[in-house]
């Protein structure tokens, strides 16, 4: 009997109007975007989920320079009252991987606090992972910020100009997977083409890889062939 269990996690980032000065959370600011991807059994799914919100306030200018999102941009889209329960029911049951987790979810536990019914906070609607305390103690005294950890791993985000959170949300999914082990390999080539696609950061895969060993009869070929070689390295004399 298969006793296997689906873990769905969601990998996830926000953008806001802007933060305190020690870069903690809230207080008169709110968020204005939230980009989410799936991961089931340490697999992309392909599935996410990404909304622009009207914050019903001006973005600061600091903020601006970092996401790049105008209070233009943002005046006719819904406020998170309007995309509350897509985004709960997209999250609700997984495990939230964020980075720097206590300020994604101390602003969003603040909108669900505004809004006029009764809503649970994160920790009782998902559960949390954050990737800064695991970098933390695999990197001890070193930049773990998620540009820094993209570049330890080998993980290419030159299309990357301005922070934005689905794109940070796809960076994270890859430097999670390698992080927590488990990786296989880097997609690093097009399918079809066998091109190394450019614009976009290689995308993990947990596919375990297929060992296929040599059949006996192979391997006294092998043997006999390596026989031909002089002063082979693979071979004892």
């Amino acid at each position: 009997m298969n006793t296997s269990k689906e873990i769905r996690q969601v990998v996830l980032d926000t953008e806001t109007t802007g933060m305190n000065k020690d870069g903690t959370v809230y207080l008169g600011h709110r968020i204005i975007e939230i980009g989410c991807v799936e991961v089931i059994n340490r697999r992309l799914t392909g599935r996410h989920y990404h909304v622009y919100i009207n914050p019903g306030q001006l973005v600061d200018p600091e903020a601006m320079a970092v996401h790049g999102i105008t209070d233009e941009f943002l005046q006719d889209k819904p406020t998170f009252e309007q995309v509350a329960d897509e985004f709960i029911e997209f999250i609700r049951g997984a495990d939230l991987v964020i980075h720097n987790a206590p300020f994604d979810v101390g602003f969003m536990d603040q909108e669900f606090r505004f809004l006029n019914k009764k809503t649970q906070p994160t920790e009782e609607i998902s559960t949390v992972t954050d990737t800064l305390e695991m970098a933390k103690k695999m990197f001890p005294g070193k930049r773990n910020n998620l540009d820094a950890l993209s570049d330890r791993f080998g993980i290419n985000t030159q299309h990357r100009v301005l922070h934005g959170a689905l794109l940070d949300a796809e960076i994270l999914a890859d430097v999670y997977l390698l992080m927590s082990g488990g990786q296989a390999k880097l997609n690093l080539t097009n399918n079809e083409t066998g091109e190394v696609p450019t614009g976009k950061q290689a995308r993990t895969s947990s596919t375990p890889l297929t060992i296929i060993r040599a059949s006996e009869a192979e391997q006294i070929a092998h043997t006999e062939r390596l026989k031909l070689i002089k002063d082979n390295l693979w071979q004892s004399s």
